[in-house]
């Protein structure tokens, strides 16, 4: 049963910390989270043609914030922009990184291009997916009125994930995690990848993406390896017996987060590789923000992980 008598509160903090304010509409030619022309230049789509599934889709995605602190919403098309170590530096693995949100909108760098840059100077080449989201509207105000129809929605049986239209749109990020896992595969001689090496992780919402592709995908877009960030755990799933090895971690003080324990123990109990990793404080959506917090330090531990699994070397 999902408990989520914290969850209101962390998912206001996380907008607080790095959710949209006032939209901008993006130039067609641009990812919406484009520094510059060189990283729109980067971004390369996730599907070959309009995506799966949300053909009749007429939202205009937006992008809010600047600098560093950049949020993305109303996806329609996803993409993959790629961060690539110095060949020098390459040791062959690929993550895909899902950044959270609740599905609303993505926080596009304290949880994506900022995990991506620390990863690709540690050699590993990063790919951080701009997956689908609810639509959200074109004003701010009708942006308020999601979230307060999400904050709702955690106060009744099932919680926010039960939501009919958050629950599609999930299941619809998930097709565009294991079509990126694909992707990646398939272009790996080009990035300097090993296609045996590629992993996904994600936060929050991105977690769930994360996990969801672990769970269920087939030959081509199994990873072989899943880091879930302070994600809240699925329901009605089953550890498959090709489940690849999982990291978890979060704050004690997260009342999100610290529900991913159940994800762990399943992962445990089918008698796969599971790691967890727990801070007394931290709270949710901290991502790469540093707050003087013992979860500042928090992907060097990923990466001591990932150099354990032989995925770092």
């Amino acid at each position: 049963m999902i408990r989520l008598s914290l969850s209101v509160l962390s998912i206001g903090f996380a907008v607080a910390l790095g959710g949209p304010g006032r939209g901008q509409e993006v130039k067609p030619k641009a990812t919406p989270a484009a520094k510059d022309e060189k990283e729109a230049d980067k971004a390369i789509p996730v599907w070959p043609d309009v995506a799966p599934g949300s053909e009749k889709w007429t939202r205009k995605e937006l992008v809010t914030g600047s600098g560093d602190r950049r949020t993305v919403r109303n996806v329609v098309q996803p993409t993959l922009t790629p961060f690539l170590p110095k060949k020098e530096k390459a040791n062959g693995t690929a993550v895909v990184i899902a950044p959270g949100g609740a599905f609303r909108f993505l926080s596009w760098d304290n949880e994506g291009t900022k995990v991506a840059e620390w990863l690709s100077e540690r050699g590993v080449a990063a790919f951080v997916l701009k997956y689908r989201l609810v639509d959200t509207g074109a004003t701010d105000a009708e942006y308020q009125k999601s979230m307060q129809e999400l904050s709702k929605s955690m106060r009744e049986p099932g919680g926010p994930f039960e939501h009919p239209e958050t629950k599609e749109v999930a299941e619809l990020a998930a097709e565009d995690g294991r079509q990126a896992i694909k992707v990646v595969r398939q272009q790996a001689e080009k990035w300097g990848v090993n296609p045996k090496r590629v992993g996904i992780m994600g936060f929050s919402a991105g977690a769930v993406v994360a996990t969801r592709v672990g769970v269920r995908h087939d030959k081509d877009s199994r990873p072989d390896f899943v880091a879930a960030v302070y994600g809240a755990p699925m329901r009605d799933y089953n550890v498959p017996a090709d489940a690849p090895p999982l990291f978890v971690l979060f704050a004690k003080d997260d009342g999100i987060g610290v529900q991913a324990t159940e994800l762990h123990k399943k992962w445990k109990d089918a008698g796969r590789t599971a790691e967890l990793v727990t801070f007394e404080s931290g709270g949710h959506g901290f991502g790469m923000s540093k707050r003087d917090k013992p979860t500042d330090g928090w992907i060097e531990g990923f990466h001591k992980w990932l150099t354990a699994q032989g995925y770092a070397k």
